[in-house]
């Protein structure tokens, strides 16, 4: 199975001057805790990593560091989350049917679910992780009042792995490119060309790290799993 991680970003609600990848967790970079996991999947067999070129020497000492048993490629990422994903779907092999899509800020993903969805891809066009959501939902409007709560039980949070059909993400990118689409993932552009797109479970540890809070949540999580695996 391929995989791309988009790693093009900055950390601006970290509060972060640098690409929030290469911040520490627990004495590595977010971005190696992601690779740890991809490579300690069993289904995975090629990684492509999106970034900015001046990040690349950063992200080539992360990669020796973590010494990954399959190629890892740097591709040059885009301005968007979008963009950069395009740009990794053209630089994936001739002979790539299927791809996962992981955010390299989701760090505690565990090798368990990128194989599950590599498992699931293989039968479907389109997945997403995801969780059932737990709070209340209000959708609100520009002044701040409440205009609709959504029935809860049809309501579920979006994480990352995605994974796709790679000709059939690669048509919805090229049409959202051509309508001027813009999305906040590729799930979603799938949706608006009308396929189906199916739900794996996720897991509640799987959280995406964008604040100074999430970094602590995200240690806590970690000394967590190291004081089992050492019990």
């Amino acid at each position: 199975m391929f995989l791309l991680i988009p790693a093009a970003g900055m950390g601006k609600r970290m509060g972060s001057t640098q690409n929030k990848l290469l911040l520490q967790l627990k004495g590595q970079p977010l971005l190696a805790w992601t690779l740890m996991a991809a490579n300690a999947s069993e289904e995975i067999t090629w990684i492509g990593i999106m970034g900015q070129g001046y990040d690349f020497s950063l992200f080539q000492e992360i990669i020796a560091e973590v010494q990954p048993s399959k190629p890892v490629h740097l591709i040059h990422g885009g301005k968007t989350r979008q963009e950069s994903v395009y740009n990794g779907l053209q630089a994936l092999p001739e002979d790539a049917e299927q791809v996962l899509i992981h955010d390299g800020a989701r760090c505690l993903v565990t090798p368990e679910l990128f194989d599950r969805c590599c498992e699931k891809i293989l039968h479907c066009q389109g997945l997403i992780a995801a969780v059932p959501v737990k709070d209340t939902i209000k959708v609100v409007n520009s002044d701040l009042i409440i205009t609709d709560t959504p029935v809860r039980d049809n309501l579920w949070a979006a994480q990352t792995p995605q994974g796709f059909d790679v000709q059939l993400l690669k048509e919805c990118h090229e049409k959202g490119r051509n309508l001027g689409w813009e999305v906040t993932d590729d799930a979603a552009l799938l949706e608006k060309c009308g396929f189906q797109v199916q739900i794996v479970q996720g897991e509640e540890t799987n959280l995406k790290v964008t604040t100074p809070m999430d970094l602590t949540i995200a240690e806590f999580i970690l000394n967590q799993r190291l004081s089992t695996v050492s019990n």
